[in-house]
């Protein structure tokens, strides 16, 4: 009997799927019988089953540690030579479509780390640029070649001009809004009526008989440019667990430093602290200032944050951590409550990003909370959006 062309074709899917473990339960790669080409159709399924196979076999991970399979699993053979990420980039570009491609790519990145990109810069211009390989890039930023070096600068760039494009407008849009109505101005100028405030304090000349509101003094909002800055001191864990969250934080504070009518200063902590605010235009300086790893010292990144402090009232501090404290947990709310008494708004962020997925200490967050720190897990729009009520009042 012969298998139908459609049910070979879906059994060869299901091999792809279930990898060569399939072969066990008699479900192999196949072409479809009568079909002219079907030598180079099971040449090219057998092509993808050894580039997915590539990517999904234990290697290693993006900390280099080992993930190899057990000698005893390996097996000397007269088969074809072994597939390398060479050979793997150039196969996956040519027979993969663009957006598989960087699918596939991230997970290279993701799940064997970069030791041969690391020490071949040719490989790292073939790979399409993105957020895992920007973090891997970092963790090995110390065993870069001085020509890999420059080209994971780029790359590092172009990623970041990407998510800063892409959180620029919203973030702008929040934080702007909110500081044009932040004050009143005695300047009148008819764009800027707060026409709620005039309103509402002038409803005690509201003349019932003639139903009419008597205005005495219309209100407007200041310009920006008459304005006292704010200042939004951004204080970043660099513990290897906030990757994520340092990358968009850099990119945030960058948004921040370019609003006129916003002080922006940006400190990196472990258990030391590291005030890059001479930077904080620069997200790209600013990440490969990063050294991973270390313990954590909350506390004393206040400690220095507040010392930065001008305006108690016009100051917003940001944290984004995992709040897991290295020092008495009691010294971090104690802290936190001191600053929110002083009138310094206070934000926590157990995670920022796009899709962020905090793992963060919810104990001490609520005892943070009550201490009069805001804990978020967001996205840079809320934050931003976050941070326009505050301005607002």
């Amino acid at each position: 009997m012969t298998t139908p062309s459609d049910d070979l074709e879906m059994l060869s899917r299901w091999r792809l799927v279930l990898g060569k473990d399939a072969e066990k339960h008699g479900i192999s790669l196949q072409s479809g019988s009568g079909d002219s080409g079907s030598g180079s159709g099971l040449d090219e399924l057998q092509r993808i089953e050894e580039l997915v196979g590539f990517l999904f076999e234990e290697g290693t991970d993006p900390n280099g540690q080992s993930m190899s399979a057990p000698a005893k699993d390996r097996e000397g053979g007269p088969g074809a030579s072994q597939m390398t990420v060479p050979l793997w980039v150039d196969s996956v570009s040519e027979l993969f479509p663009h957006e598989v491609k960087e699918v596939m790519q991230k997970e290279l990145v993701r799940r064997r780390g970069l030791s041969e990109l690391l020490e071949k810069p040719e490989l790292l211009e073939k790979i399409e640029p993105n957020k895992e390989l920007v973090k891997t890039l970092l963790i090995h930023k110390d065993l870069l070649n001085p020509k890999a070096r420059v080209l994971a600068r780029k790359i590092i760039q172009k990623v970041i001009d990407q998510l800063k494009d892409k959180m620029k407008i919203q973030v702008e849009a929040a934080i702007t809004g909110a500081l044009r109505r932040d004050r009143h101005s005695p300047r009148r100028v008819y764009r800027n009526l707060d026409l709620k405030t005039t309103v509402k304090r002038n409803l005690k000349n509201y003349d019932n008989e003639t139903s009419k509101l008597h205005v005495e003094r219309l209100y407007f909002f200041a310009s920006e440019r008459k304005q006292k800055p704010w200042h939004i001191i951004v204080n970043v864990d660099q513990s290897g667990s906030m990757l994520d969250s340092a990358i968009f934080s850099a990119v945030m504070a960058s948004i921040f430093h370019g609003m006129p009518s916003v002080r922006t200063s940006l400190i990196l902590f472990d258990t030391q602290i590291v005030d890059l605010s001479n930077k904080v235009g620069e997200p790209v300086d600013v990440l490969l200032s990063i050294n991973l790893g270390g313990g954590t010292d909350i506390t004393q990144s206040l400690q220095y944050a507040n010392q930065l402090v001008r305006e108690p009232g016009r100051t917003i501090v940001v944290t984004i951590s995992d709040f897991y404290e290295g020092r008495p947990e009691s010294e971090l709310v104690d802290q936190v409550r001191m600053m929110f008494d002083s009138g310094i708004r206070m934000v926590g962020l157990g995670a920022l990003g796009f899709d962020a997925r905090p793992e963060y200490n919810k104990a001490t967050a609520k005892k943070l909370r009550k201490a009069g720190m805001d804990i978020l897990v967001c996205t840079p729009e809320r934050l931003a959006e976050t941070i326009g009520r505050i301005i607002r009042g």
